[in-house]
């Protein structure tokens, strides 16, 4: 198997432009209501006539933290320099905020970070660190390390940076779900396998959590929400065994969607938390097909947290698809387009795939 760079290059453009998109400048990330989104792009003239560019579309702090961690791992470092580089400039990324609304669990948890120092990337664990903000900027971890055989080191590079700032097992699951989503799109795995998939490796992630001698005991006794939630989901729509047929609500258009997401969330706030940003993106994915309006529609375009779910679902949607039918204005003057094309390229040469 060997896979074009372009569609690395879409995975990084598309995730960015799946942010802009769901954030609109905050009016719609905090909008809770899918149908009055939707009623304000057909005012614009849908999907296709969005320009996402400055100062109307700003990348939120998802693509922020997102370039972050990618741009640590094309540096090519491993191990304990790797996780050093990723809390520097996870740190140096809180200083590019303005306007972004970064979420105060990232806050305070790379308040936190002392990078440089032995261990400075780790912080206490937290019980509150259930949020999204590890899952929203961790698919680049899956363009790293895409192949099966590198699972351990998806599992062990996607819960340290996670827990960086969601030092919590339902918040840096979520950096894990987001990983192995990409992972998975970079193999074209099915995407109807992608959640049994997820709940088949928990256990080795958790063995991971065990070894690593970190707030093992408060770890495992929050372990499992994240667990239960996914199994639910996965019971929801007729796949647990990986094959399905999906089993849709019908209908399911933008208010039955509102009220589904809702019920994958913890408080209420669809996408807001580790486990359901992740699974929206996939519902997402699931019901969209090839189709990167529908995508939209369902993963950027809902009342909730839909920048954050745009981000992971763009990623995902760009590994299978390419560009193919997406607007060019949706992607083509994106704040921190060079960044995400350099480092696009960066991460599929140290993939390995170029060599093959």
């Amino acid at each position: 198997m060997t896979i074009n760079p372009s569609h690395y290059r879409a995975a990084m453009l598309l995730s960015g432009a799946g942010d802009a998109l769901g954030y609109r400048n905050q009016l719609w990330e905090y909008n809770q209501s899918g149908p009055c989104i939707h009623r304000e792009l057909q005012e614009m003239g849908g999907l296709k006539n969005i320009v996402v560019q400055l100062p109307d579309w700003p990348v939120s702090d998802d693509t922020v933290l997102h370039l972050a961690t990618a741009e640590a791992l094309a540096t090519g470092k491993e191990g304990e320099e790797l996780l050093q580089e990723v809390a520097l400039r996870y740190v140096e990324a809180m200083k590019d905020m303005e306007g972004r609304k970064p979420g105060p669990t990232s806050i305070l948890g790379t308040s936190q970070l002392r990078p440089g120092v032995p261990g400075g990337y780790r912080i206490p664990f937290n019980t509150e660190a259930t949020g999204c903000g590890a899952a929203m900027r961790a698919m680049c971890i899956g363009l790293r390390y895409p192949r099966p055989k590198e699972l351990p080191d998806l599992i062990r590079v996607s819960i340290e940076t996670g827990r960086m700032t969601h030092n919590h097992p339902t918040g840096y699951l979520g950096s894990f779900a987001s990983a192995l989503f990409t992972a998975f799109a970079v193999q074209r795995r099915p995407l109807l396998s992608w959640g049994a998939g997820l709940v088949r490796a928990l256990p080795l992630a958790k063995e991971f959590v065990k070894s690593s001698g970190l707030d093992v005991e408060e770890n495992l006794r929050e372990w499992g929400f994240f667990t239960a939630k996914w199994e639910w989901y996965l019971s929801e729509r007729g796949l647990v065994s990986g094959e399905g047929p999906v089993t849709w609500p019908d209908p399911y258009g933008p208010s039955e969607r509102d009220s589904a997401y809702q019920s994958f969330s913890l408080s209420g706030w669809a996408g807001r938390s580790g486990h359901d940003a992740p699974m929206i993106a996939l519902d997402s994915l699931l019901g969209a097909g090839p189709d990167w309006e529908e995508l939209c529609n369902r993963a950027m375009f809902h009342g909730g947290d839909s920048d954050s779910t745009g981000v992971i679902a763009g990623c995902c949607w760009g590994l299978l698809h390419g560009f193919e039918g997406v607007p060019e204005g949706n992607y083509h003057t994106l704040e921190y387009r060079s960044r995400m094309e350099a480092v696009a390229k960066q991460l599929h040469k140290l993939a390995g795939w170029q060599e093959q």
